[in-house]
């Protein structure tokens, strides 16, 4: 079985790195901050959208052919946005535990469990900050443009998905949007960035920011299938969790073509005994979960398409056996 540590092997170092420059990089003077936002890069996570980041960056370095030995390394300022797409995407995680009052992450207590809502929320705006701070240290507008717009689309995919709580008219189509602006955007951003910042060509960088976006939904696809069939111990959170809440994800939208009586659960909020058990069963039962790891499959041979752009390297490598990776999380 594929793993995340032996596929992202080409950038092991540079994660290292990356782990201890973000604690120095939060630098908060006010030590409840700082301890907040400590336990967060202490909790672990597997790093991968800054590993993507550091994985293009050297595959467009092997892709070089009038690249010395001396210049393989990658440069500071790839460096630094890789640690920026950390920072973004973990002020998001806490700003998603606030509004789905989630105690645990990675089996680790959440931030508002361990201080209060308020400092958490104060945490998440901080890692949003400085983000910026360093994003504009940057001094590329394209690239600053780029990561400016994935918080803001982190924003709108909270509001999108707050707005059709239990709404049960949810298309394919809404599901997609809100998984891009809540997922896929950062990843495709952020490997587009990483693409400008070794000057490659826009069809190359189109291509990246094409992969990370199908990769993005392909990965938001699968995580929605675990919701139903994962364990709670893997998922740190019991299984229907999502649609006990009122998101409603692409199994449940298949399963409500399929038995239209799921809508009817779910438009009374599960107010009766039993209604939740019933409905997961009812996801469980038919070919929603099939019909979700086709799609699923769809957008990672998508993301492997993209790829073509890029020469044969370890780290081209890598970046392909990450769809897989995503894939193999369902078996």
């Amino acid at each position: 079985m594929i793993t995340t540590s032996s596929l992202l092997a080409p950038v092991d170092g540079d994660l290292h790195i990356l782990t201890e420059n973000l604690k120095q990089l939060v630098g908060a003077r006010h030590p409840i901050l700082r301890a907040a936002a400590e336990h967060l890069f202490d909790a672990g996570g597997k790093r991968i959208r800054p590993a993507i980041v550091l994985l293009v960056a050297r595959a467009i370095i092997s892709n070089d052919k009038n690249t010395s030995s001396a210049q393989q390394d990658i440069s500071p300022r790839h460096r630094k946005l890789a640690e920026i797409t950390e920072m973004i995407h973990t002020a998001s995680l806490v700003h998603d535990d606030v509004v789905d009052e989630s105690n645990v992450r990675r089996n680790v207590p959440t931030v508002h469990s361990l201080f209060d809502n308020r400092v958490a929320v104060l945490a998440g705006d901080f890692l949003f900050a400085q983000s910026s701070w360093y994003l504009a240290d940057l001094d590329n507008l394209e690239v600053v443009k780029l990561l400016s717009e994935v918080i803001r689309d982190f924003a709108e995919g909270e509001i999108l998905q707050s707005l059709s709580s239990f709404d049960t008219n949810i298309s394919v189509d809404d599901y997609l949007d809100k998984n891009y602006y809540k997922t896929a955007s950062l990843i495709a951003n952020s490997a587009k960035a990483s693409g400008i910042l070794s000057d490659v060509s826009p069809e190359i960088a189109n291509n990246l920011y094409q992969y990370g976006r199908n990769l993005g939904l392909a990965f938001q696809i699968v995580d929605d299938i675990l919701d139903f069939t994962g364990s709670t111990e893997v998922l740190g959170k019991p299984a229907g969790s999502d649609l006990a809440s009122g998101i409603l994800t692409i199994p449940v939208i298949y399963a409500m073509e399929e038995k239209p009586y799921l809508q009817v659960l779910i438009e009374r909020e599960f107010s009766e005994e039993g209604d939740l058990e019933e409905a997961v069963a009812i996801v469980k039962k038919g070919e929603a979960i099939n019909r979700a790891r086709k799609l699923a499959a769809t957008y990672t041979e998508k993301a492997k398409d993209n790829l073509t752009c890029l020469a044969a390297s370890d780290s081209a490598k890598a970046l392909k056996e990450l769809t897989d990776y995503n894939l193999s999380r369902l078996y």
